[in-house]
């Protein structure tokens, strides 16, 4: 039986005599030869190939890829970058001001798919973070390469993908850069580094504000520790102070999922949060946040020691937030919400391997664990049954879709159609709340009565449906297969 790696093998020649610190050049002139570039590229392309087609396929939602798709498109055309489906500026969201260099490639051509090779490009680029981490560690290549593929074959990675475009998929390779250049002792790549995590959505700037506790306390690094906790609660502030309910009009949409605090706003949760435990402690015990920490930890519990958990301090209020919450959502591993939690849980896991610790310390086994997780808890049913109505109306989608002029015009449709018609000012979601005013507005109504998912939401279409059909403003001009576009018709 090969032996494990152990912790006198772990220095190569990619590290400096001096300071024990990886040499970032010559990691890359490795690396343009390296299987993992390899790896990278291969699960770039299947990243892409797979949102590409659920997209082409009509399962991507207006919330959230066509919130981002029509205000980049916005940004590229110089026009303010005010969301229709929300009604107010896109820094009033999330204060996600990361997004805006992606209108660059919009502006060379606009294409939803942008945001959808982005994100898979992002996502699959944190294993290269992953590898340098666990060299700066002192993890022989073949362990490195056994990190990498865990962070690759974790199931949030590929569950995310599917999940539309979310903007903290930019932030993940560079969260993961910025705890190595802190341990690297690089401040201007790490305080890059920061300053982008931090705009990419606003409550990130949480969990950078503890990285910041940890690196100082635990990691007695000063200035990084100083500079992630400064910034991280200075940009909490100023969003949820200022920026959000400036551009919105509210206080952060996200407040409604936390009742259970007793606060009309996120400074007076914050507060209820330390002086009421007790109206919190009974949902951190429970039977639900057990079940959230098993599929988190899941993928990864071969080896994690308690010893070496220092960087998932990191963690604790992302984790908090995700375990009080109302949104059910928010506990899952297919949806945004865990994703800073994934640096930390692979920090932990090479800070254990490096002291020859842990369950599971060779590359195949590592390898083989992170497969069972991966196929086990992957979103495979997205590819499968649910696909059904879609194909079946899929021609009938692009018919009519084609019949409505790029860029011009206001819709009004479902939230399954609604990111292929995103790239214009006014576009908005079925509401019944809101249909006299879309009458008012909408220049086409497009309905696809087959394809909605629930029952709420096909009551809600064919109420609309019905209305829109009795309006004499409006002509039917396509159906078939039950989808049906309307058109304002034209006055004298």
């Amino acid at each position: 039986m090969a032996m494990p790696d152990s912790p006198d093998r772990f220095k190569v020649t990619l590290f400096d005599a001096s300071s024990d610190d990886l040499k970032l050049k010559d990691a890359f002139k490795l690396l343009r030869s390296h299987f993992l570039t390899f790896w990278i590229s291969g699960a770039a392309l299947v990243l892409f190939v797979c949102s590409s087609v659920r997209h082409l396929w009509f399962k991507s939602t207006g919330f959230d890829l066509g919130i981002y798709d029509q205000v980049v498109y916005l940004m590229s055309r110089g026009l303010p970058p005010i969301s229709s489906y929300l009604g107010f500026h896109h820094m009033g969201n999330h204060s996600a001001y990361s997004v805006y260099p992606i209108a660059l490639l919009y502006w060379i051509y606009p294409s939803v798919y942008w945001l959808l090779g982005v994100q898979a490009i992002c996502l699959a680029l944190g294993a290269l973070p992953t590898w340098l981490l666990a060299r700066q560690a002192g993890l022989s290549q073949s362990l490195s390469s056994a990190m990498a593929g865990v962070y690759l074959l974790y199931p949030l990675i590929f569950n995310l993908n599917l999940f539309d475009f979310h903007p903290e998929v930019m932030a993940l390779p560079l969260m993961l850069g910025s705890l190595w250049a802190a341990r690297a002792g690089k401040r201007i790549f790490y305080s890059l580094a920061i300053l982008f995590v931090l705009g990419c959505k606003a409550s990130l700037s949480l969990t950078i504000a503890a990285m910041g506790v940890w690196l100082l306390v635990f990691e007695k690094r000063r200035f990084f520790g100083i500079f992630a906790l400064a910034a991280g609660v200075l940009w909490f502030l100023l969003t949820t102070q200022w920026i959000i309910p400036g551009l919105s009009g509210s206080e952060p949409a996200a407040i409604g999922r936390y009742g259970i605090l007793e606060g009309d706003s996120v400074l007076e949760m914050a507060v209820n949060l330390f002086l009421k435990p007790g109206v919190w402690l009974e949902k951190v015990f429970s039977i639900d946040t057990v079940r959230y920490l098993a599929i988190v930890l899941f993928p990864v519990i071969w080896n994690l020691s308690p010893r070496h958990m220092a960087p998932l301090v990191s963690t604790i209020p992302i984790v908090t937030l995700n375990i009080l919450s109302a949104n059910s959502m928010q506990r899952e591993l297919y949806s945004q919400y865990s994703l800073p939690v994934l640096p930390f849980l692979l920090l932990s896991m090479i800070d254990t391997l490096a002291v020859g610790e842990g369950l599971v310390r060779q590359r195949r086994w590592i390898l083989l664990w992170s497969l069972i997780g991966f196929l086990w808890m992957g979103q495979w049913s997205w590819f499968t049954w649910s696909y059904k109505k879609s194909i079946e109306t899929w021609a009938a989608n692009r018919e009519a879709i084609a019949l409505i002029p790029k860029h011009e015009g206001a819709v009004v449709t479902d939230d399954f159609l609604s990111p292929h018609l995103s790239h214009r000012p006014q576009i908005f979601l079925f509401t019944p709340r809101n249909t006299k005013s879309h009458l008012k507005q909408a220049d086409f109504f497009l309905f696809n009565l087959s394809h909605l998912n629930t029952k709420d939401m096909r009551e809600r279409a064919n109420k609309i449906f019905r209305r829109v059909k009795q309006d004499d403003r409006f002509e039917l001009i396509y159906e078939r297969d039950r989808v049906y576009l309307f058109k304002r018709q034209a006055t004298g």
